[in-house]
């Protein structure tokens, strides 16, 4: 654990700048609008050790995969996230030399992410010579304007001397990937064009052997400013420059404004639309001044906390973790485009190659259904069904039936290079089928399952058939080779996870195909024999159980392990994964992420008190978490289970992970698909809230360390208002129709 920012309710703000934490600290103040975002990176110079990421919606490349031994199957590429060009890039001169934070003296250092307002501002003081200036950052990615990047620099003089002030304003589009083969560049620069106070960059991701497209972005800037524009020459073929030069009397200031919209041929047809929307959009911003600007940002801003924020009253970490958590989720998804998904890393960092992963089926659908409007599900719901060819091919590849989801995504082909996650952590074609039940029993809505959804159920169903095998000495269905949800097993066969969400997928979609229309029926074309053979998988299944322990068995053989508690772990030989071998953690009882538990929360009204009870006190004592995704799940578990205190421990865990760095790794970029689980532990867990038969269920309880708190919830066209002190539960209607729900087992009705 390690703390970098101080704790206050609204900002991530610290005044302690330490060179060897700054890769932390760009993480921990990423921006994003959706469309596009960036780490904390500094504009000006920096000559020390950064990450300067900027990274666009659905812009990616097919790196070749390289793998020591070629397994049939293999993906023939790993997809990853370009970094853009530099569009916020600036140089600061004093008196002819560059601010340098990595080589200058300097004081009042201030970073400051507010998260109420979406804006990162960063200042101190810099002495140079006989030369002391003050500088202030400020920059947002516009979300009423998404294709808007503003940056504004202001620089006073200190000092009692005069100073002679040059601000370089650039577009560079010489970057590169911090994890690419050999260093290469994924941008070929099509075009540039440099004036005095404007200029832009047109380029193209460079040509690839796997016939994915290709992705043309522009990014134009305008410089506004009470400095003297002078022209100079364009510094290479690959950026522009415009020069802001001006003398500082002893307290006189200066400003410069930094518009930049950015375009990608993911939007334009032809490279000619492209440019044309480039300069009309530059046209449009430029008529509004900066105060405009940020005030239509800010006031979308408001709009999503208001409906989304949870307020906590008597614990400032926890009450910062969560709306951290909120707004970096919003930051990267929206939903606002179909085309799109949640990148376990977001815009903040190269690792996961910004790819779709299960993540956003198993832990941001419950949330985005509860603060969002249910077209932003149903988006993500669409972006599968829109990759079924991808899915199709997948499973062909592995001579099966059906449709296999991929595990690493952009656009339905699987991209991920490592075996045992890719063709083996099959459980995600099962959290895909879940997550249209989730959203159809959350919303009431069956037009997605009943159409595209029922297409994306069988087609799944079909895979499942093909890939389970009777064992004629047990005279089951077996899964054999498979990782669980916990990749610290790795080829094991009999997960209970896997295998019971097999088993449910095919029971749900043989009870949808009852209800599909005619029509719907006809297209899927499910015949009689398969719904026979898919009902027998459903009625013989295998899901490795132990009576005397009373717990569904995580997979065969684990229960022959060397079972020795966490507790019994040196502190310093955590976490595992930076510590011990790969072979010394396989061959470990020690889970990175729920397994068993994963499959209890899905269907947590399915199973007794003592059997979640047996299961979680067995499982909790060999769970590391060092997957980020871990905590939430069991803080809910503990809370279903009244073990209050354990359900705050791992709430705090979970809400605090990325600002107090838990698990040792924020550096490569932020948890952003984890980042669902403070809003789970706090609603599904310390709210108790379930939906069960179309109504809202709730069972509330206060932390001891909280005096207060509540949140909004959307339900069915209603928002509703939930408000727990030390006198109780309180419930208001804030919009929509009268509705009853039920609190710890009463009937309350609730109405404007």
């Amino acid at each position: 654990m390690k703390r970098t920012f101080e704790v206050t309710p609204w900002n991530i703000v610290t005044h302690d700048f330490k060179p060897e934490d700054k890769r932390l600290q760009e993480s921990m103040t990423s921006l994003g609008n959706g469309y596009m975002g960036m780490r904390g990176f500094f504009e000006e110079d920096y000559s020390g050790d950064t990450l300067n990421g900027i990274y666009l919606g659905g812009v990616w490349y097919p790196d070749k995969t390289r793998v020591g031994w070629w397994k049939n199957g293999y993906p023939d590429y790993f997809g990853k996230v370009v970094n853009a060009v530099n569009f916020i890039k600036m140089h600061i001169k004093i008196n002819g030399e560059a601010i340098d934070l990595a080589k200058d003296q300097f004081s009042d250092f201030e970073l400051n992410l507010d998260i109420k307002k979406a804006l990162l501002t960063r200042s101190f003081t810099v002495t140079k010579g006989d030369a002391k200036v003050a500088v202030e950052f400020v920059r947002f990615l516009s979300v009423a304007q998404p294709e808007l990047s503003v940056q504004r620099v202001r620089v006073q003089n200190v000092g009692s001397n005069k100073v002679d002030l040059v601000i370089d304003s650039a577009i560079d589009g010489d970057v590169k990937n911090e994890g690419a083969n050999y260093d290469e560049r994924f941008w070929e620069v099509l075009s540039t064009e440099q004036g005095t106070d404007s200029g832009n960059v047109l380029a193209k991701t460079t040509p690839n052997p796997f016939g994915t497209p290709r992705f043309t972005s522009g990014m134009e800037m305008r410089n506004v400013t009470d400095l003297t524009a002078d022209k100079v020459a364009q510094p290479s073929e690959k950026e522009v420059v415009n020069e802001f030069t001006g003398v500082l009397a002893p307290n006189e200031s200066a400003q410069l404004e930094k518009r930049v919209i950015i375009v990608t041929s993911r939007d334009y047809d032809t490279q000619a639309a492209l440019t044309d929307a480039m300069h009309q959009l530059s046209d449009k911003v430029a008529g509004q001044s900066y105060d405009e600007l940020l005030e239509a940002h800010e006031q979308v801003w408001a709009d999503r906390w208001n409906k989304s924020d949870i307020v906590i009253d008597g614990d400032t970490e926890a009450q910062q973790g969560i709306r951290f958590n909120l707004f970096e989720l919003f930051s990267t998804y929206y939903g606002e485009d179909s085309r799109l998904n949640i990148g376990p890393k977001g815009f903040t960092g190269e690792k996961y190659g910004g790819a779709t992963y299960w993540d956003t089926e198993a832990f941001a659908v419950p949330v985005y259904l509860g603060i969002t409007d249910p077209k932003v599900t149903r988006n993500l719901l669409m972006y599968r069904y829109k990759q079924l060819d991808g899915a199709y091919h997948n499973a062909k590849q592995q001579g099966l039936k059906g449709a296999l989801f991929p595990m690493v995504t952009f656009d339905g082909i699987e991209c991920h290079n490592e075996w045992e996650i890719t063709f083996e952590e099959i459980h995600r074609n099962g959290d895909i089928a879940f997550a249209i039940y989730n959203y159809t029993r959350y919303t009431g809505d069956t037009s997605y399952v009943l159409n595209e959804g029922s297409k994306v159920l069988t087609e799944i169903s079909r895979f499942w058939a093909d890939r389970v095998h009777y064992s004629q000495r047990n005279k089951n269905y077996m899964i054999h080779g498979v990782t669980g949800p916990d990749e610290y097993e790795n080829n094991v066969d009999n997960n209970w996870y896997t295998n019971i969400l097999a088993q449910w997928t095919l029971k749900y979609t043989l009870q949808i195909l009852k209800e599909v229309s005619p029509e719907q029926a006809k297209k899927l074309n499910v015949s009689e024999d398969e719904k026979k053979h898919w009902q027998d998988i459903v009625d013989n299944m295998y899901l490795p159980y132990d009576k005397d322990l009373n717990i569904f068995v995580q997979h065969d053989g684990f229960l022959d392990k060397d079972l020795k508690p966490v507790s019994e772990i040196p502190a310093d030989q955590l976490p595992l994964n930076q510590n011990w071998s790969w072979d010394k953690i396989l061959r470990s009882p020690y889970i990175k992420q729920g397994d068993v538990l994963q499959g209890i929360w899905d269907f947590i009204d399915d199973f007794t008190p003592e059997q979640k009870k047996s299961n979680f006190d067995f499982y909790e004592q060999y769970t590391v978490h060092e997957s980020s995704l871990s905590p939430a799940i069991y803080s809910v578990l503990a809370a279903d289970l009244h073990y209050e205190e354990k359900a705050v421990e791992l709430y705090e865990r979970t809400a605090r992970l990325d600002l107090d760095n838990y698990n040792n790794d924020t550096v490569d970029g932020l948890h952003i698909t984890a980042m669902t689980g403070g809003w789970i532990a706090v609603v599904q867990g310390f709210a108790g809230m379930r939906v069960r038969d179309g109504k809202l269920h709730y069972a509330p309880f206060l932390p001891k360390k909280w005096s207060h708190y509540s949140f909004r919830q959307v339900f069915r066209d209603r928002l509703i208002e939930v408000d727990v002190d030390q006198d109780g539960s309180h419930f208001k209607l804030i919009d929509g129709e009268p509705i009853t729900i039920d609190v710890a087992g009463k009937p309350v009705e609730l109405s404007k």
